[in-house]
């Protein structure tokens, strides 16, 4: 999906996911600690943009917002204690592409719906990165499937975990190319990284909040971004369209998500303090550095964006037969 699209799709009415009709109250005030769970490990780019997130929101709000780390089951276990914590606005989690999407074509048993989902906003969006070890004597995303191709079976590719739009993005290249590569699954990227860094699994693909520091510092070579427009934060990198594999494209996103009986005031604060901080230019700034584009959208446009996404990565994820359970 290009850029324009992508904003277009955000910036769109479809119908909204749980966002029930309130009366007019007051304006809403957090007054305690907000408690923002992040059902990823520690150092991944999930964590990067919540704890960035947290930063930027807290002072709108007028309360610290307290990250607690909760990863397992693809995030289904930190997302659902989240979804179903008191919902009086003091409770949020960061959704992304695979919680928030992909997760319910992949799971047979999944512990929430897409009812009970209020969406908040969405902080921003971010192309995957495919890279490889050193050792490995492909400077292209044509010499890496050539070199497949020669040897089948001998080579991994490695992502944060099954079902993550890392792992489909490898699918995508592997089934789209017909390569015999073998997927490993990581507990979180910073495994996946030292993985790959010290040459144990051949090509790594993820994020680039995380990816950037291993690219920059020369552990790892980055062959393409899955996105048709370069990213600001690795220009000399191509895109999967310029290296010749235009249908290799996966766009991560992030963004804010409460239990769907939070009241709609305490949604809409919430949003509004997201939306501000998007519109910093110094947030928007860090988050260029990591290769992000910034959205910060309101209630109504992120919802209609997470049902989108779910209708087109349950398509992606039935046509690889990725299957978490």
């Amino acid at each position: 999906m290009t850029t324009l699209t992508r904003r277009a799709a955000l910036g769109s009415a479809f119908a909204t996911l749980a966002l029930p009709a309130f009366a007019q109250a007051p304006a809403w005030r957090p007054t305690r600690p907000i408690r923002f769970v992040v059902a990823a490990a520690p150092g991944g780019a999930a964590d990067i943009v919540g704890r960035m997130a947290a930063e930027a929101i807290g002072p709108r709000l007028g309360q610290p917002v307290i990250i607690e780390n909760k990863p397992g089951a693809g995030g289904n276990i930190g997302t659902d204690q989240a979804l179903k914590s008191e919902p009086d606005g003091h409770t949020i989690a960061l959704v992304t592409v695979g919680t928030g999407a992909i997760n319910y074509a992949l799971y047979s048993q999944m512990p929430y719906r897409p009812e009970d989902v209020a969406a908040i906003s969405c902080i921003c969006t971010m192309p995957n990165v495919i890279m490889v070890a050193n050792r490995v004597p492909a400077h292209s995303l044509a010499e890496l499937v050539a070199l497949v191709k020669r040897e089948p079976g001998k080579f991994n590719f490695g992502s944060s975990g099954i079902g993550t739009s890392l792992h489909l993005t490898g699918e995508m290249l592997k089934n789209g190319q017909g390569l015999d590569m073998t997927h490993v699954p990581f507990r979180g990227a910073a495994q996946m990284l030292m993985e790959g860094a010290a040459g144990r699994v051949e090509i790594i693909v993820d994020n680039l909040p995380s990816a950037i520091p291993q690219i920059r510092d020369g552990r790892l070579r980055a062959l393409a971004v899955t996105d048709q427009r370069r990213a600001a934060s690795l220009p000399e990198v191509p895109t999967t369209v310029e290296a010749g594999f235009p249908d290799v494209q996966a766009v991560a996103w992030f963004g804010l998500i409460a239990g769907s009986r939070t009241p709609r005031p305490a949604i809409e604060a919430i949003s509004a303090a997201m939306q501000a901080a998007v519109q910093d230019p110094s947030f928007r700034a860090k988050l260029a550095d990591q290769g992000a584009e910034p959205v910060g959208n309101g209630p109504d446009d992120f919802a209609g964006f997470i049902r989108a996404e779910i209708a087109k990565w349950g398509d992606v994820a039935r046509r690889s037969n990725a299957r978490a359970d």
